[in-house]
């Protein structure tokens, strides 16, 4: 049944009747009737009860208002529609394109204009270039004056000096742009949502899996394709695409991205330029000697740089620099300033920040589990992520290649491949197995000893395919069980993270917050082990959560969550992107969408249609 409706007096009467607390959305906390007659146009009227259904009206209702028109026809069929179809068809239909962007004339100005552009005062917006992109930089001088840009040109030897002195005139730095029929396009891509306003690096994996699930092909290709932009014009793939990211990479997912599009193009031609591209960053980017090799074979996080990291908040690092600005009788403004423009030499803050960057090079920026030796560990989770490298370049190059791949000058077979995956595994076994504790562990190289910090990255070896089936079995026994919360897989156990006070304040990686990326990886990795009635469980839990947070909070999905708790309501460190909009979230947040979708491909028909009826997990398993 269809309901036509004039849009600003049916909105007017339905926010002063239901949103009682006056912040645009109807929730559970607002203290309405929970009932509204929606009217015709004709006089016919109809009966809408209940938070989800009424904030489903208001939703409805603003979509109609951006088609430009005074009336609407409103489906009492969307009004009335199941929770998870509902918020699947949200994520399919509006979300993903709330979340793409170009970095072409077309859609270069939305990329542009958000907050953490420094240089919006001046009405100038940056765009950095590489150096051997000339296509990039005659396409962006021609738009300098119609879009007010300002184009820099990178040096062709990017330094962490060079960084350091353009980080107090941040800007964007190009993707791939094509020639195609006389006008140039940008690679489309998509955007975590809110303030990550950029290509991020894992996330644009994970957000990947979403978008081929929904048939959205074009867009997780572009996003390989950005990848390989970065690796050959950057010599990595950046944390995002922002200038002062130019130092840092992310956790490695680039084999698995183009695995996952090869599937769905079989376009060998594509696929052979792209494993050459990841052979390349796997050498020059994880195994080098020194960086991000260590001594025992294993690998670790460590971002170049200097200085403090210029994305973080003002006053984020006081509790840090406040004691060497007392000793040098300065204002911590002032010690903060000329330490940052390389006038202060401090050795010990140095130090600091080398394991700061690496940090958030590790994606999980921040964490307990990684502060203060972060570039001294052997994390799991890197080694697992370079381990299904090495056995993707050794399948791909098999099947694919008839099991000889030429690039640079050498012909790799999968045997090469899997040699390196084999000794991976057995260093991996040595040194991050604890066979008394049944877990992995980070191992301190510098200490020669494991953490014991218990994560939710022991798990990630079952995602890899890195571990034996007995080594599964011992993980998903012992493990599962220290971390599983309410609504899935927390971050780490509250024993790891220890006491929260005023002077060691929550970190938004650890207990009790859960991440769509663990989740989303330790499904795949018990899918793999034939886990089945500990996958669904899981997936349960991650996805109740989800549901009942957009039913009650007027379809909000959040980039992280309280798992203990269950609730999108997490306030550590920066927030939680995602929480705040008018009306209708044109987001939700890029993984957040992602594993919801893949959440629900994996659930049996039976845990779906509980979810419908909003049944908590532990009334089903």
């Amino acid at each position: 049944m269809k309901f036509s409706v004039d849009i600003e007096q049916t909105l007017h009467k339905l926010l002063s009747q239901e949103d009682t607390d006056g912040d645009t959305k109807i929730t559970i906390e607002d203290k309405g009737p929970k009932e509204f007659q929606l009217m015709n146009t004709n006089g016919d009227t109809y009966t809408i009860k209940g938070t989800y259904h009424l904030s489903n009206l208001l939703q409805e209702l603003i979509l109609a208002r951006d088609e430009g028109s005074d009336n609407a026809i409103i489906s009492l069929d969307h009004i009335e529609e199941l929770p998870v179809t509902r918020i699947s068809r949200m994520i399919r239909d509006y979300y993903w394109k709330g979340l793409t962007r170009t970095m072409d004339e077309q859609g270069i100005e939305a990329l542009l204009l958000d907050t953490k552009n420094d240089s919006l005062a001046a009405e100038v917006l940056k765009v950095y270039v590489p150096f051997e992109d000339r296509l990039a930089c005659d396409y962006y001088k021609n738009l300098e004056s119609k879009l007010s840009l300002k184009v820099i040109q990178l040096p062709k030897e990017v330094t962490p000096e060079y960084v350091r002195s353009i980080n107090q005139s941040p800007g964007i730095l190009s993707l791939k742009l094509s020639e195609k029929n006389n006008t140039i396009l940008g690679e489309p891509f998509v955007v975590p949502g809110g303030r990550f306003n950029e290509m991020y690096g894992w996330d644009s994996y994970f957000e990947a899996i979403g978008l081929l699930l929904d048939g959205k092909m074009d867009l997780a290709k572009g996003m390989a394709n950005n990848f390989k932009y970065e690796i050959d014009y950057y010599g990595k793939i950046l944390n995002a695409n922002r200038s002062y990211y130019l130092t840092r990479t992310q956790p490695p997912f680039y084999t698995s991205l183009i695995s996952e599009v090869y599937e769905k193009t079989k376009d060998k031609v594509w696929l052979k330029s792209h494993l050459k591209t990841a052979i390349k960053e796997y050498e020059t980017v994880w195994m080098v000697e020194g960086k991000r090799l260590s001594d025992n074979g294993l690998n670790r996080y460590l971002a170049e740089g200097l200085g403090r990291p210029p994305e973080a908040e003002d006053g984020h690092f006081h509790h840090e620099i406040i004691p060497h600005a007392q000793r040098a009788n300065m204002d911590i403004s002032t010690y903060e300033k000329l330490y940052a423009e390389g006038k202060i030499e401090n050795k010990e803050l140095d130090e600091y920040f080398v394991h700061d960057r690496s940090v958030r090079e590790s994606g999980h920026d921040t964490s307990y589990r990684l502060e203060g030796i972060c570039a001294h560990l052997n994390v799991v989770e890197l080694n697992a992520f370079l381990y299904k490298y090495e056995t993707d370049f050794a399948e791909l190059i098999k099947v694919e290649f008839d099991d000889a791949f030429e690039f640079d000058s050498k012909t790799y077979s999968s045997a090469y491949w899997l040699d390196k995956a084999a000794n991976r595994r057995s260093l991996s076994d040595e040194l991050l197995w604890d066979e008394q504790q049944e877990m992995y562990f980070d191992y301190n190289f510098e200490k020669k000893e494991r953490t014991n910090f218990v994560s939710a990255t022991t798990l990630i070896p079952l995602w890899s395919k890195m571990c034996s089936q007995d080594q599964a079995k011992k993980l998903v026994e012992k493990a599962i069980p220290l971390l599983k919360e309410q609504g899935g897989i927390a971050s780490c156990t509250r024993e790891s993270r220890g006491e929260i006070s005023e002077l060691r304040p929550q970190k938004q990686w650890d207990y009790p917050n859960g991440w769509a990326p663990h989740q989303m990886m330790i499904w795949k990795g018990l899918q793999n082990y034939h886990f089945h009635d500990e996958l669904q469980e899981l997936v349960y839990r991650w996805v109740y959560m989800i549901t009942k947070n957009a039913v009650d909070y007027n379809g909000t999905i959040p980039e992280k969550y309280d798992v203990v708790s269950a609730t999108h309501k997490v306030f550590a460190e920066y927030g939680n992107v995602g929480t705040e909009f008018e009306y209708i979230t044109r987001e939700g947040f890029g993984w957040m969408n992602a594993s919801f979708q893949y959440g629900i491909s994996l659930l049996e028909k039976k845990h779906i249609d509980s979810l419908n009826l909003l049944v908590r997990p532990e009334q089903l398993f």
